[in-house]
């Protein structure tokens, strides 16, 4: 357009609000990941357990069925219960990670398409997190939400003596479930911006958990020491859930150790997306 006919005019509209600006992102990542026929058949299937979960709960309840085989109850609900559905539920999450997490950040990076987000009144860590909030808001559905509903189920089954006599493993439920969530979306965030092919960085997640239990177990049988536990984070995750649900210690690392690798992992990731996403980047012959 000529700029002598003076006919541009400003968008005068109303603008989003600054809070909820990094939805935007989120919105249209949702809409590119599930084009996948895979993502959503997995997305799908990983409700499976919990609804077998929620059948195994009313059955285990049915005065019918107990009266019928002259039992009092089929299984115990307690802390190995709902512990043994985060550890199934979190496998689920990893692998709905892996589809999903590579494709969030490569292709814009790949098609130097930040300095797009960021030229706008958008900020880096506001277009992290709406990449990020894709994930969160997957993993949450498949992990603390089907494990507070089936507590809830538990609780209207059982009465509300049992609820409050085990309300801490509500709470131990959606920590487990976060750190979980956490881990896996920082990771998955970070390989992508760093690795601009899709597949190549869904590989390394992979790698990143199967070949860390292997090399964990070589330093451990080299040195005889159990400290190589510390670089696997499946047993870190799992650490933690069992201190959570007052499960026995099977790993020989101690839950405080546990936590603080979470939390160190968890803050190179952030170091690794503050130094990757960035409107340009300075490549040096």
């Amino acid at each position: 357009m000529a700029v002598y006919k003076r006919s541009y005019h400003g968008y005068a509209g109303e603008l989003t609000p600054r809070w909820s600006r990094f939805l935007i992102v989120s919105r249209y990542a949702f809409h590119n990941a599930f084009l996948s026929k895979a993502l959503t058949t997995c997305f799908v299937l990983c409700f499976f357990y919990p609804l077998g979960c929620a059948l195994a709960l009313y059955i285990n309840h049915n005065q019918r069925l107990l009266e019928l085989f002259h039992t009092s109850s089929f299984f115990a609900v307690g802390p190995s219960f709902f512990f043994h559905f985060l550890s199934v539920q979190g496998v689920l999450a990893f692998i709905l990670t892996a589809l999903v997490g590579p494709s969030l950040v490569s292709p814009d990076l790949a098609n130097n398409a930040l300095p797009l987000y960021l030229c706008r009144p958008f900020s880096r860590a506001e277009y992290v997190l709406g990449k990020m909030f894709v994930l969160v808001s997957l993993l949450s559905l498949v992990t603390w939400i089907s494990g507070e509903v089936l507590f809830l189920i538990q609780s209207s089954l059982a009465g509300a003596s049992w609820m409050w006599t085990n309300f801490w493993m509500a709470g131990s439920i959606f920590l487990g479930s976060a750190i979980e969530i956490l881990v896996f979306s920082l990771l998955a965030l970070a390989l992508s911006a760093w690795i601009k092919r899709k597949l190549a960085a869904g590989a390394a997640l992979l790698a990143i958990f199967f070949f860390g239990g292997g090399f964990a177990q070589a330093i451990n049988a080299v040195l005889g020491t159990r400290n190589g536990y510390l670089i696997d984070l499946g047993k870190l995750i799992a650490t933690v859930e069992e201190q959570l649900f007052r499960q026995r210690m099977w790993f020989g690392v101690s839950a405080g150790s546990a936590w603080t690798a979470l939390l160190v992992v968890c803050a190179f990731c952030l170091l690794l997306l503050e130094r990757k996403v960035r409107a340009y980047e300075v490549v040096r012959g």
